[in-house]
């Protein structure tokens, strides 16, 4: 097992276990015996809720199957009754669906049993430690001492950075995604990147090897979208002069080269089945066969991974392995998305503008009033990579020493007009008797629920019809069709699969 370094201290927290079976509630007590913050054991759904309406808790491990009340019961009620906890959830082998459910309804993890004590230790940790910081970030401010202390450089970290390991922004969703790093950066443990395309999981990832005691060695970052599938084994595990048809000479994988290091594996949904299931046994035994060569290589890389699916719709489609992910779903991190990062789009493209002006040799320096107000209103679909392109648009082509909205006008409204194309799709003939405004003449009666029926579309009609019309706009292509929607690929294919299910 890897060795668990321990987070600031969580002596004041204490941790709910409701689980119905005695035996196993033993095992996870026993595995969580040294850990600074106490738990509390409770057996039945009825037992959690009076335990939790005396707030004296701040994380819940809950089994899903208790014999009074469902797990997913349990979440719902704390969400109407305003109990605002992680809850890391407890599911059987195999209940993959289930547990997508759970993550949907609110919860922050799951754990499939059986599963290990390494995995136990470091989700209560992680979401321990996000929690008590996003709370620490909303806490109204204290009253300033009347005779100022000097800082400590950790109490100045724990106040917040605006620069951190490669990134830029001091937002309160990056600052959970820094304390994140920095308890990844103390393992070994594999680390799972989630978020949409140009949120920065190779930042990430770098981040994290650079803080590590790894640093030494190599990042060896690999695509798993960008390299042909019969290519694919050959780049990370390599391969003998002969081994196949254009094999000049021998290769050193990725897997070698990482050796000491990490290896990122980014777009890991992207992967084959096949392949899947040998990079499982690398992950497993730290071994592995170059292509051609019969002689088995050894070696200690530490593994991080990223796809910008969703990685669970992925495993109940049946196109990741189920095992494979539960291997390498140790310690899970979420790239925030730009939209939900408030200010931390100025100081980006503020540093943005000073890189490419110098590189350009111009002069701007700053952004106009009206070009603030444009980045900042802006959706910004295409996240942070999205951002980066336009500002090195209108350093090359602007002129002058400040960025105006004139400037902007042309990236920002080509890609806002891209993205707000599908939704504006004029409605199937057959609807225009539903649309959501009459198409003539007086609103309707307000008292009229018939003419009410036929002028207001319900929501999610409307919501299917912006989707399907953005995906047949696109030529069936469901990533593009996210992107100009401002959504994840993932959202669309759930949206899918819940029309075809219902259809049936």
């Amino acid at each position: 097992m890897d060795a668990i370094a321990p987070s600031e201290s969580l002596a004041n927290c204490t941790v709910l276990l409701v689980e119905d079976t005695p035996a196993l509630a033993r095992t996870y007590k026993g595995f969580l015996r040294g850990e600074e913050y106490a738990v509390d054991h409770v057996e039945t759904g009825g037992a959690a809720k009076e335990a939790l309406k005396a707030g004296e808790h701040d994380l819940v491990l809950l089994d899903l199957r208790l014999p009074d009340i469902p797990g997913e019961d349990i979440m719902t009620w704390m969400r109407e009754t305003g109990i605002d906890l992680p809850v890391i959830v407890i599911t059987a082998q195999g209940s993959v669906g289930v547990a997508v459910e759970a993550m949907r309804a609110g919860a922050v993890d799951f754990l499939m049993k059986p599963f290990t004590e390494d995995r136990l230790i470091h989700s209560i940790r992680t979401h321990l430690d996000q929690s008590r910081f996003l709370k620490a970030a909303v806490r109204p401010a204290a009253a300033p001492a009347e005779t100022p202390v000097k800082a400590s450089p950790k109490a100045v970290a724990e106040q917040g950075e605006r620069n951190f390991a490669g990134f830029i922004g001091d937002s309160v969703p990056m600052q959970a995604v820094y304390r994140l790093i920095r308890s990844a950066s103390t393992s070994n443990a594999t680390v799972f990147i989630t978020g949409e395309s140009g949120t920065g999981k190779e930042v990430c990832a770098n981040a994290i090897h650079e803080t590590s005691a790894r640093k030494a060695k190599n990042f060896v970052p690999l695509n798993c979208a960008a390299i042909p599938g019969d290519l694919m084994e050959s780049e990370i595990f390599g391969h003998v002069k002969g081994a196949f048809t254009g094999a000049t000479s021998d290769k050193t994988g990725a897997a070698q080269l990482a050796h000491g290091g990490t290896l990122f594996l980014d777009e890991i949904c992207e992967m084959s089945p096949h392949l899947q299931t040998k990079l499982l046994r690398f992950i497993q035994t730290g071994s592995f066969n170059p292509v051609g060569k019969p002689e088995t290589v050894t070696v200690d890389t530490r593994f991080i991974c990223a796809t910008n699916r969703d990685p669970l719709e992925e495993v109940t489609a049946g196109r990741f392995r189920e095992d494979l992910y539960y291997r390498l779903h140790v310690i899970p991190i979420e790239m925030p998305a730009l939209r939900a990062r408030d200010e931390d789009v100025m100081r980006i493209a503020d540093g943005f503008l000073r890189e490419y002006a110098a590189e350009e040799g111009k002069e701007l320096a700053s952004f106009s009033s009206g070009a603030r107000e444009a980045l900042l209103a802006y959706n910004w679909p295409g996240n942070v990579r999205q951002l980066q392109n336009i500002i090195r648009h209108a350093v090359v082509f602007g002129e002058g020493t400040e960025v105006t909205a004139a400037m902007l006008r042309a990236p920002i409204g080509h890609a806002a007009g891209q993205q707000s194309a599908p939704r504006a799709a004029p409605a199937a003939p057959q609807d225009q008797a539903r649309s959501t405004q009459p198409a003539a003449g007086a609103p309707p009666d307000p008292n009229d629920l018939n003419a009410l029926a036929a002028a207001i579309r319900p929501l999610d009609d409307v919501e299917r019809d912006a989707i399907e019309s953005a995906v047949a706009q696109c030529g069936g292509d469901v990533r593009k069709a996210a992107v100009f929607l401002g959504v994840s690929p993932a959202t669309i294919y759930r949206k899918q699969k819940s029309w075809r299910e219902n259809s049936s």
